[in-house]
């Protein structure tokens, strides 16, 4: 990747992730941007396009969540400075895979580049799910006493990692799918969830 355009995005585009929820803060951005890496070594890809697209995945949340997906791909698109180190047919292909990688969308990827992304934005790390599940009750729902954020917690994570979970893994990587079964495995151990959930929320009750 050319420094010019690494600059640009580790000093316009990252920081911006500084003023979302705890659960998409710059650390969020750059295990993804790791995953996404790692993930591509393994298939015949552009690794600049891989690298861009991670930086944008979630950067539409800078103008709602709700449809951060769909604002995130067009605010990619749109980029003028992208415009230089890449063609049309490379930014409508990015555009895409910042659209495709929402884990609620029901389509599997138009591109690998979507697959990617989609795939390393998952990250299914049982406890790295708990902690983000927990940081984005808290700066949502902070009128929410521990119970009701136990119970907002569980009943997210059974609903998208859960055995009829919405969530769908596109690439088979070892990681997520361990991670998945571990995730199934925690559901079944109500006492246990509810450990893990009251230590991060202890943890960062405070902090949003």
């Amino acid at each position: 990747m050319e420094k010019s355009l690494l600059t640009y995005l580790y000093q316009q585009i990252i920081p911006i992730y500084r003023h979302f929820d705890q659960a998409h803060q710059m650390d969020h951005v750059e295990t993804i941007i790791i995953n996404s890496l790692e993930i591509a070594k393994d298939f015949n890809v552009d690794m600049d396009m891989v690298y861009v697209i991670a930086c944008f995945h979630d950067i539409g949340i800078k103008f709602g969540r709700n449809d951060h997906h769909l604002t995130g791909g067009l605010f990619l698109y749109n980029d003028e400075e992208l415009k230089k180190y890449f063609s049309e047919e490379q930014r409508i292909i990015m555009k895409e895979a910042v659209e495709d990688h929402r884990a609620s969308n029901d389509h599997e990827p138009r591109s690998i580049y979507g697959k990617i992304i989609a795939e390393a934005d998952r990250d299914i790390d049982p406890d790295i799910v708990i902690l983000r599940t927990v940081q984005f009750g808290l700066k949502h729902y902070p009128e929410l006493d521990f119970e009701d954020h136990f119970k907002r917690a569980y009943a997210h994570i059974e609903e998208k990692y859960g055995p009829n979970g919405y969530l769908k893994l596109w690439l088979e990587t070892q990681k997520n799918r361990e991670g998945l079964t571990q995730i199934e495995e925690l559901l079944k151990d109500e006492n246990k969830m509810k450990t893990i959930i009251l230590n991060h929320y202890q943890h960062n009750k405070n902090k949003v």
